[in-house]
């Protein structure tokens, strides 16, 4: 082989493994950035962390038995996160299975029966197991329950709200608040949905207890627990 031959090929290599060593760096800076960017989005509250990878710490083991946090409400199989009061009830404290998770969608069983937990709404304020983690806890919530005041427990047992309750009993009677709509549970107003049309607001004192509901009266007068009626 010729020196003029060994040089064209020297120079060959060096114009393809020059560009090629360019954008390697090119596309790490990148993604070290998005990293970055992505890490303050999270910190401003933008943006969710990206969930753990299976077997990861914060991951979760499965099956895990737990308990529904409060009253739920279901279509069918289908339990989401808007919980609206129209549909059938399961009450606070029943045993809840989760099985395995999908695309925005975890299937459980409920009291035996499969069913599935749908996060329609929240995706972007917080994960699937993050909201999930909410529905179904660890430690039956009936033993709380029973140490509230009776017209409490009555409220909560017909999912309806009555003033005077706290935010621990309102979400206990009604499910938590869409955070697609409500960005904090410490916030003195909570708009809730009945129905696909038909919402109402959980009005807080400065004691953290209900003060007023409003909303159209077609609405709250479905929702306000009335002691004999």
């Amino acid at each position: 082989m010729n020196r003029r031959t060994l040089s064209m090929r020297t120079v060959k290599r060096a114009v393809f493994v020059l560009p090629t060593l360019l954008l390697s760096l090119t596309l790490a800076a990148a993604a070290s950035h998005a990293g970055i960017l992505r890490d303050v989005m999270v910190s401003v509250g933008l943006s969710k962390p990206a969930p753990p990878a299976p077997g990861a710490p914060g991951s979760q083991s499965l099956p895990r038995k737990g308990f529904a946090c409060c009253v739920l409400h279901y279509s069918r199989d289908w339990i989401n996160d808007g919980n609206y009061a129209e549909l059938p009830m399961i009450p606070a404290g029943t045993p809840i299975e989760v099985l395995s998770y999908g695309s925005n969608r975890a299937y459980i069983k409920v009291d035996g029966k499969p069913m599935r937990l749908g996060h329609d709404y929240g995706r972007d304020q917080e994960s699937l197991e993050a909201w999930v983690n909410k529905i179904v806890v660890n430690d039956d919530p009936r033993g709380r329950i029973a140490t509230f005041a009776p017209p409490i427990q009555a409220a909560i047992r017909e999912g309806r709200v009555i003033v005077g309750m706290t935010r621990e009993q309102a979400i206990a009677s009604i499910g938590y608040p869409l955070t697609s709509e409500n960005v904090s549970l410490d916030a003195p107003m909570w708009r809730i949905w009945r129905s696909s049309h038909g919402e109402y607001d959980l009005n807080f004192g400065a004691d953290g207890r209900i003060k007023s509901v409003t909303g159209e009266d077609s609405v709250t007068s479905l929702v306000i627990y009335q002691p004999g009626r």
